[in-house]
């Protein structure tokens, strides 16, 4: 089977975001056309991103920005599945999250308490940061040097792409967190095999009829191995 059949036959399409379909604000010349295309053929697209910094609806805004209709059903973010597994394992625990303020209603309606005082947390939420402050890294770094609790990362990238280049990502914070604590987080986001799986199970389609597609090999492609 060639690779134009073997393209044919995938029925799930797991499209990173950042790097992939668009770089900041500028939509890829080629991402309308594939889209398109995978819609007529009778293909599945989702939107799977690392990037905890902006909800789902943000997300949709900004498609809408760069001409493109989505739902929350197209997508499946770190935000979520990071979610998904905090009600499985740490449900009721009060979370300390090193994020921005979407993560944070993103988590607070999937039902957890979200506290800004290190005394009341149970459990760590790290995230790409873009509202990032010293006091968030003082009381991470208090909490892992004074408490046994969970401490969760909702990715582990080290940059995100942007128009002039990359500024530091989760997994850049968390090393710094490390150089202060000794301890590292449990990574939720891509290359764990969880979006991919929860997508796939969503939509009810089998891992050999999944693709995931990205710019990174570490993080993306990486995920769907790990997927099978």
């Amino acid at each position: 089977m060639n690779k134009q059949e073997t393209i044919r036959r995938m029925k799930l399409f797991l499209f990173d975001l950042d790097g992939t379909l668009y770089l900041g604000e500028q939509l890829y010349p080629f991402t309308t056309e594939l889209l398109r295309r995978i819609r007529e053929t009778g293909g599945r697209s989702l939107y799977m991103t690392n990037n905890s910094s902006k909800s789902v609806e943000d997300y949709i805004r900004k498609l809408e920005r760069l001409g493109i209709s989505a739902t929350r059903e197209d997508f499946i973010t770190s935000a979520q599945a990071t979610a998904w597994y905090l009600q499985q394992n740490h449900s009721g625990k009060t979370l300390y999250v090193c994020g921005t303020e979407s993560l944070k209603q993103e988590l607070r309606e999937a039902g957890f308490r979200v506290t800004e005082d290190p005394e009341d947390a149970q459990c760590i939420v790290m995230g790409f940061d873009t509202e990032l402050t010293f006091k968030k890294l003082h009381d991470v770094s208090w909490l892992l040097s004074t408490r046994d609790i969970p401490y969760i990362a909702t990715n582990p990238d080290y940059v995100c792409p942007t128009e002039f280049g990359s500024v530091p990502d989760c997994g850049s914070v968390c090393d710094m967190i490390y150089n202060a604590t000794k301890k590292r987080p449990l990574v939720i986001g891509k290359p764990e095999p969880l979006m991919p799986q929860l997508a796939m199970e969503r939509l009810g389609i089998a891992a050999e009829q999944a693709v995931c597609i990205g710019d990174r090999i570490y993080t993306d492609i990486r995920s769907g191995l790990n997927a099978g």
